[in-house]
């Protein structure tokens, strides 16, 4: 079937019930399928489209009115300043997320710093640091072999060549394979979701794995991990920032001061709710 550009845009309204971003969603799905930008749509909506390509943009369509995320449908993200590919064997990164790479850039580290992302998924912390600071050395970790893939595809497109990525369960593997190394710098967005959390059912998180989503009865599982071990990973004066929910900051807090770190504090995304929270080790 014949359908020009507008034709195909104006089927945003069938999305509504599925996203809050509906129209966004169809000029992203339209753009991907015919291999144009946004822009390109803009210019010419009154270009007839073959068949072929209605059939190409119907196919992504329906998986999105299925709920399916929308960088599952196209198979990137945006994150930072960087494009990066996803799949469904990770998170999708979340602009919440960016509070953790501004906030890690903040910091008075020193130039040729040593840093390491915990459960790295995409790689996009590691990838959006390395991006900032040439001069660091970041180390990408995650227990899944298909995380590391991806995030090692990341890496290569961007062309980052101070990053390593490889695989361990949490501290595990970086023990092993870097034993005498000490971090100016540890990251993490781990899993802390409750593992009854009813929003494990609703949107987006419904496609995306629950390993990298849950941690236990209080979502608190590997945070207890991440801040009771990292002391041990850290140089002097070594700074440890984590993403969270946003009503387990004070939890958070707690854990930091009991591991012994201290201007600890936590900070909101910018919809006003506690995300992630950091503190730094004596000097």
């Amino acid at each position: 079937m014949m359908a020009t550009v507008s034709d195909l845009l104006t089927r945003h309204s069938e999305l509504a019930p599925t996203s809050d971003t509906a129209l966004l969603d169809t000029e992203l799905l339209l753009s991907h399928s015919l291999s144009v930008d946004r822009t390109w749509l803009k210019t010419w909506p009154d270009k007839e489209l073959s068949g072929a390509e209605v059939e190409r943009f119907d196919q992504l369509f329906r998986r999105r009115l299925e709920g399916e995320p929308i960088a599952f449908v196209i198979g990137t993200q945006g994150f930072w300043t960087l494009d990066l590919s996803v799949s469904p064997h990770t998170l999708i990164p979340r602009p919440e997320t960016e509070l953790l790479v501004s906030t890690a850039l903040e910091l008075n580290l020193p130039e040729h710093s040593q840093v390491l992302d915990l459960g790295t998924g995409t790689g996009a912390i590691a990838l959006a640091l390395a991006s900032e600071y040439p001069n660091w050395q970041l180390t990408a970790v995650d227990v899944q072999a298909a995380a590391v893939e991806l995030a090692e595809q990341n890496r290569q497109h961007h062309q980052l060549t101070n990053v390593s990525i490889y695989l361990s369960d949490w501290f595990t593997g970086v023990a092993n394979r870097q034993p005498q190394t000490k971090f100016n710098l540890i990251v993490s967005n781990p899993p802390y979701i409750e593992i009854n959390d009813s929003h494990l059912f609703e949107g987006d998180v419904r496609f995306e794995p629950a390993s990298a989503l849950v941690s236990g009865v209080e979502g608190m599982d590997d945070l207890k991990i991440l801040i009771g071990q990292s002391s041990g990973f850290l140089k002097p004066a070594g700074w440890l920032l984590v993403e969270h929910g946003h009503r387990q900051g004070e939890a958070a807090r707690d854990l930091f001061n009991e591991a012994g770190f201290v201007l600890v504090e936590t900070r909101q995304d910018y919809n006003q709710m506690d995300r992630i929270t950091l503190g730094r080790l004596q000097d």
